[in-house]
Parts: structure tokens; C-alpha cells; sequence
């Protein structure tokens, strides 16, 4: 563990699945339901600090919370996204996109270019029991 590290000393979000290896998380974010992160649970910056087969465990993971998201939000997108550059953790984002939702088509970390209709929001919301037991059905298998 890394001092000062978010992603070593927090959860990073509603935890739905975890092994020795990564986490996959349900972030809390109210204009986004169904954002998710997969979480390398070792401390390491880049893709290319994870042996190849750990890379391979953790894109394989990555693709099967894409297509539990697919499966219960049906976005039109889903972003994913690698960054670190605020939190140096390696860790996917995985937020599903909709045409009308707040930023699109640009990136969620961009301006916003509207508000989602509370509506709208509360029926994804909804979906969320359906999101938790998709992703423990998808990223519990094997590959």
C-alpha cells in the first residue's frame, strides 16, 4: 500500500464483487447509475506493471462488467476509461452513456451540456438490483 492512496485505504464503491486479485465496484454517482470500476487490489500505476496473464485477468474482468452493464442498462455507449492521473491506483472506469444524459457525446469529466431528466434517472436507478446480481453472475464465471 501506497500512503495517501484512495484506492489502497477505501473501497472505491459498493463493492459487488471481489477476489486476491481485483474489485469490482458500484460508484455512487447520481447522474450516472450503473458507473462502475474494476480495481487492481495491489497497488500498481500502469497496465504494464501486471504480469501478462494479470492483465489478462483484469481486461477479462473489465469486458465481463461491460457485458453485465449492456445487459441491465442497455446504453447506447459504454466509456471505458484508464486514467490515474489523480489517483495513480490502476483502475478501469465503466459508465454506461446514454444520449441524454448530462455530458454526452462528450466525456462524463467534461462540462455539462444538460440535465437528465429526474425521470429518466430514477428509472435507471431502478435497475440497479438487476446491475448487482448481473455482475456477480458475469464476473464470478470463469472466462
Amino acid at each position: 500500500m501506497t500512503a495517501a492512496c484512495e484506492l489502497c485505504e477505501e473501497s472505491g464503491g459498493e463493492i459487488l464483487f471481489r477476489n486476491e486479485q481485483l474489485r469490482v465496484v458500484l460508484v455512487a454517482d447520481a447522474n450516472y447509475p450503473g458507473f462502475c470500476r474494476v480495481i487492481w487490489n495491489a497497488h500498481v500505476k500502469e497496465m504494464t506493471d501486471l504480469a501478462i496473464e494479470d492483465r489478462s485477468t483484469l481486461m477479462r474482468a473489465v469486458c465481463q462488467v461491460e457485458a453485465a452493464l449492456r445487459e441491465v442498462m442497455q446504453p447506447e455507449k459504454i466509456n471505458l476509461a484508464c486514467l490515474g492521473n489523480m489517483v495513480p491506483h490502476l483502475h478501469w472506469h465503466l459508465i454506461p452513456r446514454f444520449s441524454d444524459d448530462a455530458h454526452f457525446p462528450h466525456p462524463v469529466w467534461a462540462p455539462a451540456v444538460r440535465q437528465t431528466v429526474d425521470g429518466v434517472l430514477s428509472h435507471r436507478r431502478a435497475l440497479l438490483p438487476a446491475l448487482r446480481a448481473a455482475v456477480t453472475r458475469h464476473v464470478s464465471c470463469a472466462s
